[in-house]
């Protein structure tokens, strides 16, 4: 097994968790249903706390995303070979500010919304902590579904799911850079994703290594969650109902990266988006 059975544990309910928050505030911010000709509900969204979405939908939004994977990936190892940890430590603070606030823009008025997302950033990347870092990694998901999950229609989000599978098993097996990544935020201590104990600076045998799950792993089966939770509504389904029955997914998904975390070996970085594409697959097979 990757990590101890307790750290596994917890690594497992902080996605879950994750998951049911960012599903629940995706609900929230569908601000109005109107029946359409066809038998369908047209979904409309209120607009986030830093302002309305991008327009795309189809495969624009597709292309719109994999260019933003494509491009911060670029900058940060661009960002890695200057040595320059102060550039990512506002790059960080900003897409913390931006993406809690959307978060926390579905429950508060935007002044105050805008306020929580930037003292969270700040205690994010100033005061660091384990409690901190892994709450509001909860909150950041969420804020990126509220924003991208209306932009996306069903067949997209598979098409997204399994392109960026893909690319993760290069990105690890093949070019590596996505571990090269993951170290470098690991010892910066700005972890884009969940993070268990403290990463050492100096490693040796008897060093216990942080235990992390990354970000996208978390992100994108949360955006095809809340895409299928549209999708039900669209077809008539109530919309309480819709969010109870699109947790089947991150449940199939939290059993899928289970079973990578048992058959994973220790010290070895492994893709898991396969594993979280395919329990995506399968929650939706019983789903429709």
């Amino acid at each position: 097994m990757k990590h101890p059975p307790r750290t596994t544990a917890l690594l497992l309910l902080l996605f879950f968790a994750a998951q049911v928050v960012g599903l629940a505030l995706v609900n929230l911010s569908i601000a109005d249903l109107k029946p359409t000709p066809t038998g369908e509900v047209e979904l409309a969204h209120s607009s986030t706390a830093i302002g309305e979405r991008p327009q795309f939908t189809g495969y624009e939004s597709f292309l719109y995303l994999v260019f933003g994977v494509v491009a911060g990936t670029l900058l940060l190892l661009f960002i890695i070979k200057l040595g320059r940890l102060r550039l990512w430590k506002l790059w960080f603070f900003f897409a913390v500010f931006l993406s809690t606030s959307v978060a926390f823009g579905v429950l508060l008025p935007r002044p105050l919304a805008l306020a929580l997302g930037a003292v969270l950033a700040y205690l994010k990347v100033f005061r660091r902590s384990v409690l901190i870092h892994n709450l509001t990694e909860i909150f950041i998901y969420s804020g990126i579904a509220v924003l991208l999950v209306p932009l996306f229609d069903l067949f997209w989000v598979t098409v997204l799911l399994i392109v960026i599978s893909l690319y993760d098993v290069i990105a690890v097996n093949k070019t590596k850079h996505m571990v090269h990544l993951a170290k470098f935020q690991t010892k910066s201590g700005l972890f884009a994703g969940l993070m268990l104990g403290k990463p050492a600076t100096h490693p040796t045998k008897t060093t216990k290594r942080a235990a992390i799950l990354g970000g996208g792993d978390i992100a994108f089966p949360l955006l095809f969650a809340g895409v299928v939770m549209e999708h039900l509504i669209s077809k008539g389904v109530p919309k309480l109902l819709a969010l109870y029955q699109s947790l089947l997914i991150p449940l199939f998904t939290v059993a899928a990266l289970f079973l990578l975390f048992t058959k994973a070996q220790k010290d070895k970085f492994y893709p898991a988006m396969p594993a979280v594409t395919a329990g995506c697959l399968i929650g939706l097979f019983f789903l429709l």
